[in-house]
C-alpha cells in the first residue's frame, strides 16, 4: 500500500531548493518506478515552492523513510520537517483501484 510523503522547506531556503533542483530531478528520474505522483507545493501565484508531495509505491514506512532520505533535497538539509502517511489508492488517472 503506498505512502504519501509531504515535505516542508526550512524558512529562507529558496536558493538551496534552486541549487539542488537539478540533482533532485535526476533522483526522481532514477526512482520513477516507485513514484505514483510527486510535485512541489506552490504558492497561490505559482511562483515559488515551500515543500513537496510524493506518493510512493512502497510496502513499508521504512522504505518510504529510506526513499526520502536519499533525495538530494533531504541530503542538503532543505526540509524543516516531513510527514509520512500510509495511503489507500482509490482513483489514479480516472482508474478505480478499489
Amino acid at each position: 500500500m503506498p505512502f504519501i510523503i509531504e515535505t516542508f522547506d526550512k524558512p529562507d531556503s529558496a536558493q538551496l531548493r534552486l541549487d539542488k533542483r537539478p540533482e533532485h530531478l535526476v533522483f526522481l528520474e532514477q526512482q520513477k518506478r516507485l513514484l505514483l505522483a510527486c510535485g512541489a507545493k506552490l504558492t497561490d501565484d505559482g511562483e515559488s515552492a515551500g515543500g513537496g508531495v510524493y506518493v510512493v509505491d512502497v510496502e513499508t514506512r521504512e522504505e518510504a523513510e529510506r526513499f526520502i532520505a536519499q533525495d538530494p533535497f533531504a541530503l542538503a538539509g532543505l526540509f524543516e520537517r516531513l510527514n509520512i502517511q500510509r495511503w489507500r489508492k482509490a482513483y489514479v488517472d480516472g482508474v478505480c483501484y478499489l
